[in-house]
């Protein structure tokens, strides 16, 4: 076949895959933008002057955890705090939008089995992943026009605005490519998609290690890494457009890999083939709980481990933090945030309210697993069996519930232990973290039963109503002390009736009431779920 021949319809497909996205595209794009362009916004509310911009930047550049989670700063221009404060999260947004785009018109089509409904007309062998990987590169080149309009529209200039979309762009061509190559390698599109963010987990942690090595350490991580690439050029500072022939080129060389192997596997195939299981399960797994663990145990790992990493790293910049943040307007919001008169411990306490919303963001997927299980035709053999809809819905909701506890728990011991050793203190602020942490698990867990509740009721609206719930909260929580909006409205979200820890007060009666909502809220869904039809 040749090469025409094998991308024959990829513009059709492009248009298809475009349509099908036309929704989570433009919210992709927009949160990434908007992102880059609010935090330039604010750097200007907040440090209008070169003295104060120069001390918060020389404050930042001595503090090791922040180096590892944002990495160094090129100069104390709006500019370089910009690129600093979200240049690297930002090119691993892209990444992130890039593989889901790859994996759902590639590996998920052929799992499900509509690819090889469209491979049945005139359709090229690697039209498919060509139109993928088209769609994907698109979505990066908005990101390259709308994110210098908006920092130029902010005053900042041209130059580093182009340079800084250019390496966040080309952060995402490289996944792309990567998530490309793993739809190749995976039967199953979660999996080629848990390879893909694991590569992007990896850069991200390599480029960590690098920026937080001493002088004498291994600073030439950083080099290794796509996301380190987008922070190399020095996008405000002296630019080195060079750096950009590093992702183009791994880019190109990771595309064709892709090309080779779609041309040599087979359909529906795998370089990491599935083990076929025994004929008859385990006695371990011969129950609703056993199976839900199994399915979830892998996630639920990596959620807990990232939230301990990420607890350590963030619990390690609190020391210092009043000289960091001075006496700016961003001090009196983290005060007001965590609502404690130390801003030490508001900043902790402003944490695991973060910490709070990552953890109902587990909740809730781990919910919404059922209503993946039961689209995609699995929901049924279970309930075949001698399992009743209701012992199938209590095995997530439990694992759900667990595994809130133990991210939270985990996150308040990284935080706790991070502290610890930075500012040398002792057992009692590892303790003092970690039931800060727990103290998030019920208006988590409202969130998970608002899930629940759409569920057993509104199936068709679950998964976009809940999600909706948790990003309401997101927004309260981001904007509620900033905007100064009415208690009336910030009432409205569960963390707002959570107590300030460290610092403040444990009252028991709003956390006992949170709790008794989340069981009600996830009793109506299990009795909805017993009612309606399945499917």
């Amino acid at each position: 076949m040749t090469g025409s021949a094998t991308l024959a319809g990829t513009g059709a497909l492009a248009k298809l895959a475009g349509r099908r996205d036309r929704i989570m595209l433009p919210v992709w794009v927009y949160v990434l933008t908007a992102l880059v362009a609010s935090t330039a916004y604010s750097f200007k509310k907040l440090y209008p002057t070169a003295a104060g911009r120069e001390q918060f930047a020389a404050s930042a550049g001595r503090n090791p955890a922040l180096l590892s989670l944002y990495g160094p700063l090129s100069g104390d221009s709006i500019g370089s705090l910009t690129a600093w404060r979200y240049g690297a999260l930002a090119a691993a947004g892209a990444g992130l939008m890039s593989i889901f785009i790859v994996v759902r018109h590639t590996r998920a089509d052929e799992e499900t089995g509509r690819l090889e409904l469209v491979d049945s007309a005139a359709v090229g062998r690697h039209a498919a992943l060509a139109a993928a990987a088209a769609v994907s590169c698109a979505a990066n080149a908005v990101l390259v026009v709308l994110i210098p309009a908006g920092l130029i529209a902010l005053g900042l200039p041209a130059a580093g605005s182009a340079a800084l979309a250019a390496a966040i762009a080309c952060c995402g061509l490289v996944l792309t490519a990567v998530a490309a190559v793993t739809a190749q390698l995976a039967e199953t599109a979660r999996l080629a998609r848990g390879i893909a963010i694991g590569v992007l987990g990896a850069a991200y942690l390599l480029r960590a290690a690098g920026d937080s090595a001493s002088s004498t350490g291994p600073r030439w991580l950083t080099w290794l890494s796509p996301v380190g690439w987008a922070e190399l050029i020095r996008s405000f500072g002296q630019i080195r457009w060079w750096t950009l022939a590093l992702p183009l080129v791994t880019t190109v060389v990771l595309g064709v890999t892709a090309g080779v192997l779609a041309a040599r596997r087979d359909y529906a195939a795998g370089a990491f083939a599935q083990r076929p299981g025994p004929a008859q399960a385990a006695a371990p797994l011969r129950s609703p709980l056993a199976l839900a663990w199994r399915l979830q145990r892998g996630i639920l790992i990596a959620w807990v481990s990232g939230a301990l990493v990420y607890g350590a790293v963030v619990g390690a910049a609190a020391k210092g933090i009043g000289g960091l943040l001075g006496s700016s307007e961003i001090r009196k919001i983290m005060l007001r945030l965590g609502g404690q008169a130390a801003v030490t411990d508001a900043y902790l306490a402003a944490i695991m309210s973060f910490g709070g919303l990552i953890a109902a963001g587990y909740a809730v997927s781990a919910v919404l697993r059922l209503r993946a299980e039961e689209t995609a035709g699995r929901a049924d053999p279970v309930l075949a069996t001698g399992a009743g809809r209701i012992s199938w819905g209590l095995s997530q909701l439990a694992i759900a519930t667990g595994g809130t506890i133990a991210i939270l728990a985990g996150m308040g011991l990284g935080t706790g232990l991070g502290f610890a050793l930075r500012s040398g203190g002792r057992g009692g602020d590892v303790a003092r973290l970690v039931g800060a942490g727990l103290a998030q698990v019920p208006a988590a867990l409202v969130l998970a039963g608002i899930a629940a509740a759409l569920l057993g009721l509104a199936p068709r609206a679950s998964v976009a109503g809940s999600w909706a719930a948790l990003g309401a909260a997101v927004l309260m929580l981001l904007l509620g002390a900033p905007l100064r909006l009415s208690h009336w409205v910030l009432d409205i979200s569960p963390f707002t009736h959570v107590p300030k820890l460290p610092g403040g007060t444990v009252g028991a009666p709003p956390l006992a009431w949170l709790t008794v909502i989340a069981a009600a809220l996830a009793a109506a869904g299990l009795a909805g779920l017993r009612r309606r039809d399945i499917g």
